[in-house]
């Protein structure tokens, strides 16, 4: 009996563990690719344009190089530097690949914590409340990010910063008011400009970006003003700000019946995948439809979750049986289900590349794992640290099952 006890133990204290790394995986980076070419030498690019995928985003995975033969004080943006590579050949944006499974990962390894606890507790009544408190409070957070107003503040930081790195140099430049920036880059070009001392045109540019106000006179002379925030803005908060100035900024330009923020997930969505879609190419007719698929995919993932969450409430009752295996079993297969995703995607971007690209390539199957050749570019694809986490998640998981399983053949036996 001590011998089943400690199998039962041993199993749950794993099983919590699992449910620990949980938090590290969200914010790892699961996979990266990187693009080698002549014109990025080894000394300054040792693993080639490189980015990183984690289940918050795409982020920088170039790092600066110190060598006296490297002029340079901050890493390439190689976020931005793929995209540019890719648009040649009709690529859309690496942003424009899972917004909705990026925007959700978060609710959807809380829903995999909670199906864990509850795999733990045999209880039933323990085991209804305990799943039911979890599922509620994940209702609600994830109601308010959605649907709430200036809901995205309760979205992860983390993710909110990849959102804007994947906007890229080119979107920060967009994102100013359009007399702003042809001052600017009447500035940058040379032309007559007033600038406080010491402040180049583009360091104006940057200033600008980060919330000073810039006026221009009618003579073309850029003069830089003091900033409009009162206080300066950190973290989570710089990049809600950002956005919502970048959303202004997008829908002034638009025109016709500007959209207003009103700070929802399912807006700051939505508008991010069109300005993604919009950062190379243009044109409402190819654009548009996309983005009205990736918001009702949003609806659609969003009541899944309701739905799934409702019926494992039901279920829990009974800790024992096939729905019981379900809430360990299921999320074992979280490293697959990355691969699955992340291969679809790979498929998808190479099947569906936009026709205002410079050259025209045949659809084909980026490389998923291993070294590849497309054109004069060499391209690695390979697990990161996040991944093996994932791997090891799913070991815990499948040793704490192994253990449960022992445990409840052992009391079968003696049953008989």
């Amino acid at each position: 009996m001590e011998k089943k006890n400690n199998n039962i133990l041993v199993s749950s204290i794993l099983i919590l563990v699992a449910v620990g790394l949980l938090f590290p995986i969200y914010n790892s980076a699961i996979w990266w690719v990187s693009l080698e070419a002549p014109n990025y030498p080894e000394e300054a690019f040792p693993d080639g344009v490189r980015i990183l995928f984690h289940l918050n985003g795409v982020f920088n995975g170039c790092q600066l190089m110190e060598k006296a033969e490297i002029a340079s004080d901050e890493a390439l943006d190689c976020v931005h530097e793929m995209d540019t590579i890719n648009h040649y050949v009709g690529m859309y944006p690496i942003a424009a690949g899972g917004p909705v499974e990026l925007f959700f990962s978060i609710f959807l390894l809380a829903l995999v914590g909670v199906m864990l606890i509850g795999y733990v507790i045999q209880k039933p009544m323990i085991r209804t409340i305990v799943m039911g408190s979890g599922f509620l409070l994940l209702a609600i957070w994830m109601s308010m990010t959605w649907f709430g107003a200036d809901g995205i503040k309760y979205h992860n930081g983390n993710y909110l910063e990849g959102r804007i790195t994947v906007l890229g140099e080119e979107a920060e430049i967009d994102d100013v008011d359009d007399g702003n920036l042809a001052g600017l880059r009447a500035a940058m070009e040379g032309e007559t400009a007033r600038l406080p001392s010491g402040m180049s045109a583009f360091e104006a540019l940057k200033a600008s970006i980060a919330g000073e106000e810039i006026k221009i006179e009618e003579d073309g002379v850029v003069v830089v003003e003091e900033a409009v925030a009162a206080e300066e803005l950190t973290g989570k908060a710089n990049s809600i700000a950002y956005m919502k100035d970048a959303f202004k900024a997008y829908q002034e330009r638009k025109g016709s019946e500007p959209e207003e923020w009103n700070g929802s997930g399912k807006q700051f969505m939505s508008w991010h995948y069109e300005k993604s879609l919009g950062k190379y190419f243009r044109g409402e007719d190819a654009l548009m439809p996309m983005v009205s698929k990736v918001s009702n995919a949003g609806n659609v993932i969003f009541w899944g979750v309701i739905g799934i969450m409702i019926l494992l409430l039901v279920v829990a009752r009974k800790p024992e049986g096939f729905f019981n295996w379900l809430l360990v079993a299921v999320p074992i297969g979280l490293p697959l289900y990355f691969v699955i995703e992340y291969v679809t995607w790979l498929w998808w971007y190479g099947h569906n590349m936009n026709s205002m690209g410079a050259f025209s390539l045949k659809a084909f199957m980026p490389t998923a794992f291993g070294q590849g050749k497309v054109a004069q570019f060499t391209t690695n694809s390979y697990p990161y640290t996040g991944f093996w986490m994932l791997v090891l998640f799913s070991a815990l998981l499948v040793i704490a099952v192994y253990l449960r399983t022992r445990r409840d053949s052992d009391v079968a036996e003696e049953e008989e």
